[in-house]
């Protein structure tokens, strides 16, 4: 497993290309909100103080959950590549067993998916500081380290079972197209969840990955928020948690951090015990 996890690394970053493409939505999110959607969401809460610092920490909280998807989904094109070339029947043919062979792929991806994510944690910190933000306290980084390793391995297993479904470059590279123009909405970037339809904001709250961009977004907001709404009523701050996506409820019930990481590592283990039980299938035919 060890040394498969190694060679898809090295085939990764060696392929500027994939790397580049792996990051191509976190590049676009971004742009659009460098250009429009930051001005548009700091002119609508005028006449208070460091909401330039609450925005960008919330947009780049989002960001982080955006780029555990996107980067291990280009990190998985190795495995349909060599599907395609045909490789794989020599993995298959080795004397592996078909847990490794998963554990090999999901491995090296996650890792894939923890450098890339950690190369965004230091660009989004610039940016923040760069706009008149504040760094994050010792504690609260090693809580977002914390939670890029969990919501890689989440993302991950997800992303794994999903593509075991693509023999072709083609269908594969729809597939990341079109993952990657909707994971925006998913996550609550281009839009907050408390300004979509009641119908879309179920689908946001029981889509696995936006538990990690909510959980994100409470370390991260935690001191610009307390700033920005100092002397504020506990009732208005809790309106802009759940408009924002900072906090989920269902009913009357909110979710808690706990129960956000429950459904993190739930998900992830079941979709990796799905993905080795259909590559066992697979190879047993």
């Amino acid at each position: 497993m060890t040394g498969l996890s190694k060679r898809n690394l090295l085939v990764f970053f060696k392929d500027r290309t994939a790397v580049f493409f792996s990051l191509l939505s976190v590049f676009i999110i971004i742009g659009l909100y460098a250009l429009f959607l930051g001005d548009v969401w700091v002119s609508s809460f005028q006449g208070m103080h460091g909401v330039r610092y609450l925005m960008d920490s919330w947009i780049m909280a989002g960001l982080l959950a955006v780029t555990s998807i996107t980067t291990t989904m280009g990190a998985f094109g190795i495995m349909v590549d060599d599907k395609v070339r045909k490789i794989d029947k020599d993995i298959a043919a080795s004397p592996l067993r078909r847990s490794s062979i998963a554990g090999g792929y999901v491995f090296s991806a996650f890792v894939i998916g923890v450098i890339m994510s950690i190369v965004t944690l230091v660009l989004a910190e610039i940016y923040i500081v760069l706009n008149g933000g504040e760094l994050l306290t010792v504690p609260a980084l090693c809580k977002v380290v914390g939670l890029i390793l969990l919501s890689s391995f989440t993302n991950t297993s997800i992303v794994y079972f999903l593509v075991s479904f693509f023999s072709s470059a083609n269908a594969f590279a729809t597939a990341s197209t079109v993952i990657g123009t909707l994971i925006g909405f998913l996550t609550g970037i281009y839009l907050p969840i408390g300004q979509l339809p009641a119908a879309v904001q179920w689908v946001v709250k029981a889509f696995p990955p936006s538990h990690s961009a909510a959980l994100l977004r409470q370390v991260m907001m935690a001191d610009p928020l307390a700033k920005t709404f100092s002397g504020a009523s506990a009732a208005d701050v809790q309106s802009f948690r759940e408009a924002m996506g900072v906090v989920y409820r269902f009913g009357d019930t909110q979710v808690t951090p706990l129960l956000s990481i429950g459904i993190l590592v739930f998900t992830g283990v079941i979709f990796f015990g799905l993905s080795v039980m259909r590559a066992s299938k697979k190879h047993s035919r």
